[in-house]
């Protein structure tokens, strides 16, 4: 079961500042694009298919082969980062294909509005799970924090979406916790065509680190 141990680690060790995240995340990929068309609306994610090709490959072929969608964001922690694409609603772990390659060496760090992939403590034991980071997390970082965790797309738009994902209020559920109480699933996934880098928007500013987290 991927639930990612080493990330949860990850979280609690990182200092949760209530100061707001930097308004810029890393450069958007001008790469494939993914829409991820969720229950609170939808998040267009760009791909860095040159920095990280064995995770966009693996990431696209979950997304055309349908697995992404009706699965939920399973995972919520503020001032930290979303995570999803493995489990339904009822908790329930989809199958997966064999684990990947980590390509955090390709210096892609994790700064708020980049996307990577979860995994377990062992390095390469990404399948399908991936989180979108909501502040900077460096500790996430190859070198770091150890072999680190590979950043694969920046979201391009939607970040408010994910901004108000991780304000949900959140429980307990099937050994799992910082679950949301009502689902935010995916809907859908879906592959755009790639897009010209500057006709990619630049990431939306954060809203204020300081909200309460609710229980």
């Amino acid at each position: 079961m991927i639930i990612a141990t080493a990330l949860l680690a990850v979280a609690f060790a990182a200092p949760q500042s209530p100061a707001a995240s930097p308004t810029t995340a890393a450069p958007a990929a001008s790469g494939p694009i993914v829409v991820l068309e969720t229950s609170m609306g939808d998040i267009r994610i760009a791909l860095e298919e040159q920095k990280a090709p064995v995770t966009v490959k693996n990431f696209l072929t979950y997304t055309r082969a349908g697995h992404y969608d009706g699965t939920v964001f399973h995972r919520v922690i503020p001032r930290f980062m979303v995570q999803g694409g493995g489990m339904d609603a009822t908790m329930k772990e989809k199958a997966t294909r064999p684990p990947i390659k980590n390509e955090a060496a390709n210096k892609l760090r994790n700064d708020r509005g980049t996307v990577a992939m979860a995994r377990t403590a062992e390095p390469n034991s990404a399948t399908a799970q991936f989180f979108i980071n909501v502040r900077n997390n460096a500790s996430l970082d190859y070198g770091v924090g150890g072999p680190g965790y590979a950043v694969f797309g920046t979201v391009i738009e939607g970040m408010d979406v994910v901004d108000r994902m991780v304000a949900v209020r959140t429980t307990s559920k099937g050994g799992h916790q910082d679950v949301p109480v009502t689902p935010v699933v995916i809907k859908r996934a879906r592959v755009e065509a790639a897009a010209p880098a500057e006709s990619i928007p630049k990431p939306v500013p954060p809203r204020p680190a300081s909200m309460p987290r609710e229980n």
